[in-house]
Parts: C-alpha cells; structure tokens; sequence
C-alpha cells in the first residue's frame, strides 16, 4: 500500500493534493496511505517515524522552514525517498537550488491538477520533473527529453538509468520484493518502474520486456 507524505500549511491546497495522489494510484486499483505535515517539526518526525514512506511533496515556506534546509534534512534522514518540491515561489534560481539540494521534481502551485499528476507520474517512473519555462530552455518540442535526461512523459523515451536497473534485476528473475530490497526502494515503486517499462518497450509482460531490451543490446 503506497504511502505519501504531504507538507504544507495550507490545509485547502493539502486536501487537492491530496485527491490527485489518489487519483494517480486509484488508476492501479492502489488504496493509498495519506500523511500530513504543517511544520517542519512535525514533517522530519514523520520521516523519521515511517521508513516506507513512497514519496514527499514539500512545501518550502512551511512554519520551522529556513531556505532549503529542512529539504536537505530530508535528503539526509531519507535519501532513498522522492521528494518533490510544490511551491508558490517558482523563479528559475529557487528551482535550480531545489534540485541542487536533491529534490526528484519541482511543480508550481499554480500548475492545474492534470500536470500535477503528470509530474509525479514522471518521477515515480524514475525521472525529475521541473518547469521547463522557468528555466528558460528551449521549447521540449524542439528538443528530446532524452537530450537533457529530463522527462515530460514518463511512459514515452529511452529507459532511465533505473528502470534498467530494474529490468536487469527482474531479467534474474528476482521478484518485486526482492527488487525492492535489493535497491532500498519500496515494492509500489518498483511496481510503477515494471509499469513504465512495459509501456515505453510497447510490451504486455515482463518476459517480453527482457526479450526485447536483450535484443537491443545485441
């Protein structure tokens, strides 16, 4: 059972969070376990109380927050768990710094709920998600998403370097448990990984998936 922590001090934009993230795991038949944080304090001892969590969604300007520290306190407590920055301050230095700090993705507040839930499908398959606008880089239309290791669809595009990472653990016929174990992430996001490879190789199982990626390899 997926288990998602979200940050913010705002309870209205906690709760329309709240309904994309079930909304995105509801798709895969997934119940989905829901934690809240609206200080700082109270996010850190819930990352430090649930080792399982699947994914944070921080809010910078939260009570206790000073800059990105409490962003780098988390990368530090739980350096395998995504967190992906949703924020109201959305200039191209306070993205780059987020990302700099280890954030797996950086969304807008003011982004509709359909992005939303486009971007943490991007990250949940292994990539980084961040606003190409406020970066001031080309339009991705121009240019492969490949050609900057930045993903705008997750199902589309070469593997990531962690979905093959995955297909070589599932090509030793490991189960998703034990996949999970093996690169200390949790078993739903391995899952979504199988999911991402399926699809992007234009196969139905995972037996295929191996026969067609060794075959490129050949």
């Amino acid at each position: 059972m997926p288990k998602v922590l979200i940050a913010d001090d705002h309870p209205l934009f906690r709760e329309a969070i709240r309904d994309v993230v079930e909304g995105l795991f509801g798709v895969d038949g997934w119940e989905l376990i829901c934690l809240e944080a609206t200080r700082v304090d109270e996010l850190l001892a819930l990352a430090e109380a649930h080792e399982d969590i699947d994914l944070i969604l921080l809010d910078l300007f939260m009570p206790g927050a000073h800059g990105l520290s409490h962003l780098m306190t988390l990368r530090g407590r739980v350096p395998q768990t995504p967190v992906v920055v949703i924020s109201s301050l959305n200039d191209a230095e306070t993205v780059r710094q987020a990302l700099a700090c280890g954030a797996a993705g950086f969304i807008p507040k003011s982004s509709p709920k359909d992005l939303i839930a486009t971007a943490l499908q991007v990250v949940f398959a292994g990539g980084i998600y961040l606003p190409r606008e406020l970066l001031g880089e080309p339009d991705p239309a121009r240019e492969r998403p490949a050609d900057r290791g930045i993903a705008d669809d997750p199902f589309s595009g070469p593997l990531t370097p962690r979905q093959v990472e995955v297909l070589n653990l599932v090509a030793e016929g490991k189960s998703n448990k034990r996949i999970a174990y093996d690169l200390s992430i949790s078993e739903m996001t391995v899952k979504a990984h199988v999911t991402a490879i399926l699809r992007k190789l234009g196969v139905v199982s995972r037996a295929q998936a191996i026969v067609k990626f060794q075959r490129h390899l050949v």
